[in-house]
C-alpha cells in the first residue's frame, strides 16, 4: 500500500484529498503546516508528498529541502492557488516533481500521483548503472567497431588520405579524431571544416586563406584551414558537397602538397594529413560528373565505413553509458541509472538518426529527469504508445536513406517547435542543407 502525505493549511482541502486517496486504497496522513508535516514524515515515510506552496509559518517552498532531506525517495507534488511563473520555476529548481494549480482537478492530481508512484517503482527495480565519467574516445564492442579500431591502428602513423563513409550521425568525426590522436603528437592541430556549411566563395577562402584586398571585405591577411592544420590533420566533413572548382584546387593540394591563398601569387607548402567524411554515393556522383573521379581516388587511399547503429545494436550497451556520462558532465546533472524497461526500449529502437539521434534523446531525457534514474516515460519520443514516437514501429529496412533522413529531420524540427536554427545545431548541418532535405522530400 502506498503512503501519501497531504500538507495544506486549508483543512477542507486536506480532508477532501485524504478521503479521495483513501478510497483508492492509499494510506493517507494530513498536516496543516510544514513543521507538523516533517514530524509526521519522520515516522510515516511517505511515498508521495502533496505540498501546498503558501501556508502560515514556513512556506511549502522552504519546506521542500526539509522533506527531501528526511525522505529523499519521496516524490513532491506542489499545489497552489497562485499562477505566477516565478513560483513554478523556483519550486522545480528546489526539487519539486510536479506543480498543480488550484482549484484542484482530481484527474490531474491522480495522474501526477500515479506517475510519481510509477517512478518510485522503476527506481527500486534493477537498473543499468551509469559511470560517473568516461573518456572522450570511441566506444563499441561490435565486430564492425573492432575492425575499425584495427584499421585506425594501421593507418594512424601513415600520411595516407582516409575517407570515412556512413550515414549521417554515425560518428564519422569521432573516427577522424581517433586517427589524429593515435598518429599525431598532442601539440599537432586537428582542424575541421564542414564543406556543406558555407557557400562556394566563402569556402575557398576558409580552406586556402586570403590576402588583404583579395575581395571586398578582405581587410587583412587571413590564414586558411590548410595553413592552420599544417603538421596536424585537416578534416573535411561532407566533402561530397564541394563545388567542382574547389575540387580542382583540392586535387592540386593533394598532388603538390601546396596551396595558394586567394589574392596571393605565392604557393605555400602544407604537411597536413587529409581525412574526409561523406554519405554521398560517389559512384553516382562521378557518373553525373558532379564529383571528380581523380579526386575521389586521391581522397580514398584508405576507406573506413561506419555501419548505421541499427546494424550494430550491441554497441548500444557501450554507447548509452558513455553518452549519459557526457550529458551529466555537460549539464551538471547526476543521473546514475537507467531503468531496465527504458534500456530495453532504447535497444529496441532502430535509431534512423544514428549516434547523433541517440545522444540527442539521452541528453533531453537527462535534462528532464526528476531524479537520478531514467525511466521509460522519459523516452516517449521513441516508444510506440507513449507519445509522438509511433514512427518507431515502422520497418526502416523498407525505407530509403532519404526517407529516414527526412523523418529524423522532421522529428527534430517538431521537438524544437520549428526553429530551424536550433534544428541545425542539433543535427550539426547547415541551414542550406536542412532546406534541401525538406525540399527534396516534398518534391
Amino acid at each position: 500500500m502506498s503512503k501519501l502525505l497531504i500538507v495544506d493549511d486549508d483543512q477542507g482541502i486536506s480532508r477532501t484529498l485524504q478521503l479521495h486517496f483513501q478510497s483508492q486504497d492509499h494510506e493517507v496522513e494530513i498536516a496543516h503546516c510544514v513543521d507538523d508535516g516533517v514530524a509526521i514524515a519522520r515516522y510515516f515515510e511517505p511515498n508521495v508528498i502533496v505540498l501546498d506552496i503558501r501556508m502560515e509559518g514556513k512556506s511549502g517552498l522552504e519546506g521542500i529541502a526539509d522533506f527531501k532531506a528526511l525522505c529523499p525517495d519521496a516524490r513532491i507534488i506542489m499545489i497552489t492557488a497562485f499562477h505566477d511563473m516565478e513560483s513554478t520555476i523556483e519550486a522545480m529548481q528546489r526539487g519539486a516533481d510536479e506543480y498543480i494549480h488550484k482549484p484542484i482537478d482530481l484527474d490531474e492530481l491522480d495522474t501526477a500521483v500515479t506517475a510519481a508512484l510509477q517512478y518510485q517503482v522503476s527506481s527500486q527495480q534493477p537498473a543499468v548503472a551509469i559511470p560517473e565519467s568516461m573518456g572522450h574516445s570511441m566506444v563499441g564492442s561490435s565486430h564492425a567497431m573492432k575492425e575499425i579500431y584495427k584499421t585506425i591502428g594501421r593507418v594512424a602513423l601513415t600520411n595516407a588520405s582516409v575517407m570515412i563513409t556512413g550515414e549521417s550521425g554515425t560518428g564519422k568525426e569521432m573516427v577522424a579524431r581517433a586517427i589524429h590522436q593515435a598518429g599525431r603528437p598532442d601539440s599537432a592541430p586537428f582542424v575541421a571544416i564542414n564543406c556543406a556549411a558555407l557557400v562556394e566563395t566563402l569556402l575557398e577562402s576558409e580552406m586556402f586563406g586570403h590576402k588583404k584586398g583579395a575581395f571586398t571585405g578582405a581587410v587583412s591577411d587571413q590564414p586558411g584551414k590548410f595553413e592552420l592544420a599544417n603538421t596536424g590533420t585537416l578534416f573535411l566533413d561532407e566533402v561530397g558537397e564541394l563545388a567542382l572548382p574547389i575540387q580542382a584546387k583540392l586535387l592540386r593540394v593533394l598532388q603538390e602538397k601546396e596551396f595558394t591563398p586567394l589574392g596571393s601569387k605565392l604557393a605555400y607548402k602544407t604537411n597536413a594529413r587529409i581525412i574526409t567524411a561523406t554519405n554521398l554515393d560517389f559512384e553516382q556522383a562521378i557518373k553525373d560528373k558532379t564529383f571528380r573521379e581523380d579526386l575521389f581516388y586521391r581522397l580514398q587511399v584508405v576507406r573506413i565505413h561506419l555501419p548505421p547503429l541499427r546494424e550494430r545494436r550491441e554497441d548500444l550497451n557501450d554507447l548509452i553509458p558513455a553518452l549519459l556520462a557526457r550529458a551529466n558532465r555537460d549539464l551538471g546533472t547526476k543521473v546514475n541509472k537507467v531503468a531496465r524497461d527504458a534500456m530495453a526500449a532504447l535497444c529496441a529502437y532502430d535509431w534512423p538518426g544514428n549516434v547523433r539521434e541517440l545522444e540527442n534523446v539521452l541528453t533531453k531525457a537527462v535534462a528532464l529527469c526528476p531524479g537520478e534514474i531514467l525511466t521509460l516515460d522519459l523516452f516517449a519520443d521513441i516508444t510506440p504508445g507513449l507519445g509522438a514516437g509511433d514512427e518507431a514501429s515502422v520497418d526502416v529496412t523498407a525505407q530509403s536513406l532519404q526517407d529516414i533522413e527526412y523523418q529524423h529531420v522532421i522529428r527534430i524540427l517538431e521537438s524544437v517547435e520549428g526553429h530551424k536554427g536550433r534544428a541545425c545545431e542539433i543535427l550539426k548541418i547547415s541551414r542550406p542543407r536542412l532546406q534541401r532535405i525538406i525540399e527534396r522530400s516534398d518534391a
